[in-house]
């Protein structure tokens, strides 16, 4: 896997790995854009590598977080329980239609392109969102169990064809669930959630063939020690200067895919 070292892919996981730790947001948002925009890779082989690429740093985040007490994990088995059989339906809706035509490239970039949009707009409005829940009434930890396995199928489902909605979407999604939690605790949730739904998801597109072990190799040099450093960082970050920023360049990315 590690036979043929690129710099630039070993960079492009160095960057993406520390967005990660650092915010929660950027792992498929920002690298399967990167894959298919900046070096050409193929659609789904681009989702399907960023899958596993994601699964493998997001391991070395959850256990930083979890280290630190901030994993909520009621909340990772609730969204567990609809993000993996929603990924498992959907990995096969992926292989049907590629078998019978020749348009899963097509659906991924549409799917991906309007997901980072999405992404987008939940990074840039996750603090107002978040206050809004905090003066709403909330639900109770019984009334939150069927909402949150109902999020967990949409992420399922979205984050299989595109790798792109678990971090700020989660997240955001999770404020709104769950206000009377840290952020902190959320944000360490969803990465620990997203830790078996991209391996599943991840596994299921190797079993296609949609995976490049050399590429996810490449980037998993980088990512690593990247997300290790976020994680350690995340709760000194410049919020206000970096949501800004990842917005702009989710949303450039989403109008340029869908263009």
């Amino acid at each position: 896997m590690f036979g043929h070292f690129d710099v630039l892919h070993g960079v492009a996981g160095l960057a993406v790995g520390f967005m990660v730790g650092l915010t929660g947001v950027g792992g498929g948002s920002l690298m399967t854009p990167v894959l298919v925009l900046l070096f050409g890779v193929n659609p789904a082989t681009a989702v399907g590598t960023d899958l596993l690429f994601a699964s493998t740093t997001k391991i070395a985040g959850s256990a930083v977080h979890s280290a630190r007490a901030t994993v909520d994990w009621r909340v990772v088995r609730r969204l567990a329980a609809g993000s993996v059989p929603a990924a498992v339906v959907t990995l096969i809706g992926l292989h049907w239609v590629g078998k019978v035509g020749k348009e899963t490239n097509h659906i991924i970039m549409a799917v991906l392109g309007w997901m980072l949009i999405v992404t987008a707009v939940a990074t840039l409005m996750q603090k107002q969102l978040a206050v809004f829940a905090k003066t709403h009434e909330r639900l109770d930890a019984q009334s939150s169990l069927v909402p949150t396995v109902f999020l967990g199928c949409v992420l399922g489902a979205a984050v299989t064809i595109s790798s792109v909605g678990a971090g700020a979407i989660g997240v955001t999604a999770l404020l709104m669930l769950y206000p009377a939690l840290r952020v902190s605790r959320i944000v360490g949730s969803d990465i620990a959630h997203a830790v078996p739904l991209t391996f599943v998801a991840g596994f299921g597109h190797w079993i296609i063939g949609d995976v490049n072990f050399v590429l996810l190799g490449n980037l998993l040099i980088g990512s690593i020690p990247g997300v290790i450093a976020g994680s350690l960082l995340s709760t000194r970050s410049p919020d206000h200067i970096l949501r800004p920023a990842l917005a702009a360049v989710l949303l450039f990315s989403g109008l340029k895919l869908l263009s």
